[in-house]
């Protein structure tokens, strides 16, 4: 199993995790609709089994549902699980004790005692400037109940502060959580990624799939009309489809080379970026599977280089 080290000190986990915000979300994946418990139970046993242990959750996903399944699930398990999950900056909180607080609750859903990331789900501030929050966080961390710290969302600049005042309590900044895929590649030209090598943060990529994009289902060729919240993204129009083609048939033509799918060639080439970790979500079984197929080989530099080209222009 490829691993990589969360940070400079912090705990070892696969090269790969999987995103839960679908588990328990009604808002935005109609959870319950199409799918329910028993699916997303089976996607977290077949990723267990398939040798990753490192799960993505957030307290804002579901209300909650998504950690208290979580924590259910973990019951059972036969082996160990690695936990990640994100305190939200909201208005009505102010203090230390919010964060405190916010913690004990997804500890109680999680049905844990240490999670092994806690990050901060976005960069506001509102009440509680960032020094009281990064502060209340080094405390936990001193406390016990977190293993290592991240951000989510953070531009260049505000990583970089959250990693001095951190430092100046002598705990290190873990990670930084953004957006990040062969179509989404603004963190190498806006500076965060250049930052996060520079401090030593690693990168979760969050969307590593662009929404399913990147997995092959959707092409010029097999075009249906967008629905949900995805009629609103002008990348699954027919325009959009059209000028990510080159890209898809890439895809294709190296996930042939290397007996992969489409989405699991997209996946590997962020892990070859080095110091980044794709979390795909997966909502059953076969998505855990064909995640974790993301695993267990590597593009050769050209493959890289040549996907690298293809995609540039989604740099800005």
């Amino acid at each position: 199993m490829q691993t990589i080290k969360l940070g400079p000190t912090g705990p070892v986990v696969p090269a790969l995790g999987i995103g839960t915000w679908a588990w328990g979300d009604k808002l935005f994946w109609n959870y319950g609709s199409h799918y329910g418990s028993t699916e997303v139970e089976s996607a977290f046993r077949a990723t267990l089994e398939a040798g990753v242990n490192f799960f993505d959750t957030a307290e804002v996903y579901g209300f909650g549902e998504s950690e208290k399944l979580l924590g259910q699930f973990m019951k059972q398990a036969q082996q160990p699980v690695q936990i990640a999950t994100k305190y939200g900056p909201a208005p009505w909180r102010f203090g230390g004790q919010s964060v405190t607080d916010a913690l004990t609750e997804s500890l109680k859903r999680l049905q844990i005692d240490q999670i092994a990331l806690y990050q901060v789900h976005w960069p506001f501030t509102f009440l509680m400037n960032q020094s009281t929050l990064m502060n209340a966080l080094a405390d936990e961390v001193q406390r016990g109940r977190i293993a290592a710290i991240g951000v989510s969302n953070y531009s260049a600049d505000q990583m970089r502060e959250a990693h001095k005042i951190l430092a100046e309590r002598g705990v290190p900044l873990a990670v930084n959580q953004v957006r990040y895929s062969l179509i989404t590649r603004q963190i190498e030209a806006n500076g965060i990624l250049d930052m996060a090598r520079q401090l030593g943060v690693t990168i979760l990529a969050y969307s590593p799939l662009a929404q399913g994009l990147l997995t092959g289902k959707y092409t010029v060729e097999n075009y249906q009309e967008p629905t949900g919240a995805r009629q609103w993204d002008s990348r699954f129009s027919r325009d959009g489809l059209q000028k990510l083609a080159p890209v898809l048939h890439l895809l294709q033509d190296l996930g042939t080379k290397y007996g992969r799918t489409p989405a699991q060639v997209a996946l590997n080439w962020l892990i070859a970026q080095g110091g980044v970790i794709p979390i795909p979500g997966a909502k059953n079984a076969k998505q855990a599977q064909q995640n974790a197929g993301a695993l267990g080989w590597t593009l050769s530099d050209e493959d890289v280089m040549q996907l690298n080209k293809v995609s540039h222009s989604w740099r800005s």
